[in-house]
């Protein structure tokens, strides 16, 4: 397979780098999320809302944060407004719940700018010298994606050249992909996706979640319609279980999406456990976000 072109990552301006938060348990987390002082540091480039990176501290702890106000929040037209933080929130609920931790703790909070979301900094691991940079999304040259690789779909890369767009067959990325079939993530793009230095893949941006129509648009197809492994099964029984009515889960996403988005949850979760599937795309919608990363 020809070597993978690199996409690239979005950038950030601000006062100094970002510290590494390991160490801190997501209890401790949410918790100094949840009441420390919030110090705005700088502002995201190039985001369609406004993301402010920020310091947090509490207690004596302290960690580096991204704060996004409800003020900030762009209109969209399929979403109510000022409703994007809440979503945030419920679908760091939903993946706690999975057993998996794949985005950072979150909690819905005030802060220098009103009511908004408030979420753990995580830095992306930086590739050492000796080491090659660990690939997630590549463009590739031919029609078939290589060992390793999942094929997503061909792409204009211009001078009336294609490319097909791959991903890595990476059984983390495997799970943020039923995550984001659970919660209908509309936006899975490549820079909603964090290497973090223990290991793990984190992913990001989930305000646009939850709609009882079908939405989802990722970059993560490569698995569309194979069967799901036994851990995804696994997981979404023990989900469904806890989106029951009354369960603490079931209770605590009431308070942040409507009764009706609850339900189509719920039915997601059942539809994947009766097909045993990965979904495939609905079709109705455009199945890849734009801009892809």
């Amino acid at each position: 397979m020809p070597a993978p072109e690199r996409l690239p990552a979005p950038g950030v301006t601000g006062q100094g780098d970002m510290q590494d938060m390991q160490g801190h348990t997501r209890q401790h987390m949410e918790e100094l999320l949840a009441r420390g002082e919030l110090t705005v540091v700088g502002r995201i480039r190039e985001a369609s809302n406004a993301v402010l990176l920020c310091t947090v501290t509490y207690d004596g702890a302290s960690a580096d944060c991204v704060y996004k106000p409800v003020k900030g929040e762009r209109p969209l037209w399929d979403f109510p407004d000022g409703s994007l933080a809440q979503r945030e929130v419920a679908a760091y609920l939903v993946s706690e719940a999975t057993g998996w931790g794949l985005v950072p703790a979150t909690v819905l909070r005030d802060g220098p700018y009103g009511e908004g979301m408030v979420q753990q900094w995580i830095e992306a691991r930086q590739p050492r010298e000796d080491a090659p940079q660990e690939e997630l999304l590549a463009l590739v040259e031919g029609e078939e994606a290589g060992e390793g690789w999942k094929p997503v779909a061909f792409a204009e890369v211009g001078e009336g050249r294609t490319a097909l767009l791959v991903h890595a067959d990476d059984p983390r990325l495997r799970r943020l992909s039923v995550l984001d079939a659970v919660i209908n993530n509309g936006d899975r793009k490549g820079g909603h996706l964090l290497p973090a230095p223990d290991g793990r893949i984190y992913g990001i941006d989930h305000g646009v979640t939850f709609h009882t129509e079908d939405k989802l648009r990722t970059l993560l197809w490569g698995w569309a319609g194979e069967p799901l492994p036994d851990e995804a099964r696994e997981a979404l029984a023990a989900l469904g279980a806890q989106l029951a009515e009354g369960a603490p889960l079931a209770t605590r996403l009431a308070e942040l999406i409507t009764a009706a988005e609850l339900a189509a949850v719920r039915e997601r979760v059942a539809h994947m456990l009766r097909t045993g599937t990965h979904p495939l795309p609905s079709g109705q919608w455009p199945s890849i976000p734009w801009p892809p990363v």
